[in-house]
Formats: C-alpha cells, sequence, structure tokens
C-alpha cells in the first residue's frame, strides 16, 4: 500500500507566485498538484524548476488569463486539455491525465471554473454551461469505475458551512442557488468531496479576497475542492486546507487543499 498526496491550489499566476510554490512544494512534498489560474502560456511554463523537484508536467495554457496544469511526481499518461464542447472556447480550464501510481493508475483533473463575476453578467450563464458540461464529460468518466479524483477551484461554495456568512451572501456569485445545484448535479453522479467527508463539521476556506483584509477577517469561502469517485473515497486517509502559503506575502488568494489516498 502506498499513501499519495493530491492537491489542488489556485496560484493566480504561476510566475507571480513561484518562489511561494516552491516553497511550499519543497515543505509540503506533495505527490500530485492540481494547479489553476496559471496565467501563462505553456511555452513560458516554468518548468524546470518543477522538474528539478522531480516533478512530470502536462499544461493547458492561455496568455494572461486562466490556464491550468498537473505535476506529478509519477509518469502522466493520456493526457486531455479542454472538455467535449470545448471547440469554440479559447478559455483554458481544464486538463486531465492517468498517472501511474504504484500498485496502480490514478485519473486526475485540474478545473478552473468561471467566477461568473455578476449574476446579471453574461459570463454568468456561461459559469453554469461550464458546470453542466463537466458533469456531462464526468458522467462518462466515471463509467470507467477507476479511482480519480477531480480537483480545482469551482468557485462554488457547497453549503452555509462553507461561507463565512451564508445570509448575506446567498444569492451572490460563488454561493447562488443556481451555482450549488450544477456542482450538487455532478456530485450526485458519483462524486465525494473529500474535505467534507473527512471533516464532517469543521469550517475552514480555501479563499479569501485581498480586499477588506479577508484573510485576518475570517471572510472567506470553500470554493477549492477536491471530488472523489467511490474506488477514491474508500481509500480517503484525510484531507485538510493548508493555510501557510495564504499567510505568506504577496500570497495567491486561494490556499491549497490536500487529500492522502492510501492506494
Amino acid at each position: 500500500m502506498s499513501n499519495i498526496s493530491v492537491a489542488t491550489f489556485n496560484v493566480n499566476s504561476v510566475k507571480a507566485r513561484l518562489s511561494n510554490l516552491l516553497a511550499w512544494l519543497d515543505a509540503s512534498r506533495t505527490d500530485i498538484v492540481l494547479l489553476q489560474e496559471l496565467k501563462c502560456v505553456d511555452e513560458a511554463f516554468p518548468a524546470m524548476e518543477f522538474e528539478e523537484r522531480g516533478y512530470n508536467i502536462a499544461t493547458f495554457g492561455q496568455k494572461t488569463y486562466n490556464g491550468v496544469a498537473i505535476l506529478s511526481k509519477f509518469p502522466l499518461d493520456d493526457v486531455t486539455r479542454g472538455l467535449v464542447g470545448d471547440d469554440a472556447d479559447a478559455q483554458a480550464r481544464y486538463i486531465e491525465a492517468v498517472v501511474s501510481v504504484p500498485h496502480g493508475a490514478l485519473r486526475v483533473a485540474s478545473a478552473y471554473v468561471p467566477n461568473g463575476q455578476d449574476v446579471a453578467s453574461d459570463k454568468f450563464p456561461y459559469k453554469l454551461k461550464f458546470l453542466e458540461r463537466l458533469r456531462a464529460h464526468w458522467a462518462e468518466r466515471l463509467t470507467y469505475h477507476e479511482v480519480a479524483v477531480l480537483g480545482g477551484d469551482f468557485n462554488v461554495a457547497p453549503a452555509p458551512l462553507d461561507v463565512y456568512d451564508a445570509a448575506a451572501l446567498d444569492g451572490s456569485v460563488c454561493y447562488h442557488p443556481l451555482e450549488r445545484e450544477r456542482l450538487q448535479a455532478l456530485m450526485h453522479l458519483g462524486l465525494y468531496d473529500a474535505f467534507r467527508t473527512a471533516n464532517p463539521t469543521k469550517q475552514q476556506f480555501s479563499w479569501w479576497d485581498y480586499r477588506a483584509n479577508g484573510y485576518a477577517r475570517g471572510h472567506g469561502l470553500r470554493i477549492d475542492h477536491l471530488l472523489l469517485s467511490a474506488m477514491a473515497a474508500d481509500t480517503l486517509a484525510g484531507c485538510e486546507v493548508d493555510e501557510v502559503p495564504r499567510a505568506q506575502d504577496k500570497p495567491s488568494d486561494h490556499a491549497p487543499v490536500v487529500c492522502r489516498l492510501a492506494l
């Protein structure tokens, strides 16, 4: 049996946060890291620094915005970039691969769900549609009956426990009923929230607004998730939000979420 650690981390610019990210990787020694919001094209991704630490890399970048990646201490195969229906979508928001771990294989994916900006904007329907496309993709993937992890910045807090003020935030972006319905529809396919499975009653957030000193005030949301297939959930040995990178100078506004699988 091997313990494999899998993390999701929206870095909010891999170049701007590179020193913080590398320091976290050196300290945590996470096996597989699902990154979001790279804000750079594939050719500009700082691959050498990660390869020096033993990571294999798959990226799906975009200039200035979005971008997702997978870092893995194990070989990566069958890399997929984009979702079904992404042919006309220029936004780099999804990457998936099969990881050859000891004693088997693990399918992993990094998703960066659109923020939606404002309920009244045209970006909000795009967010809802993206969640629907993500569900359709994973409805097919889950028929494979694999150990699988879908991680990422979902920009949706699932329940009142996952926001700092449920009454005030209900109906706003990232805690809107239509978003929560679509996240639940995705999970109802047979995906399990690793953090909530491991911590049924704990309130901890993964994102805090830069504005108004949100981190110091505890004004956060749990919007970064690791969703496990049934076979992966059966191996879950723990899951936590690592707030250390968020408390550093010039941090991402997100903290990594890390789970451990006893494969």
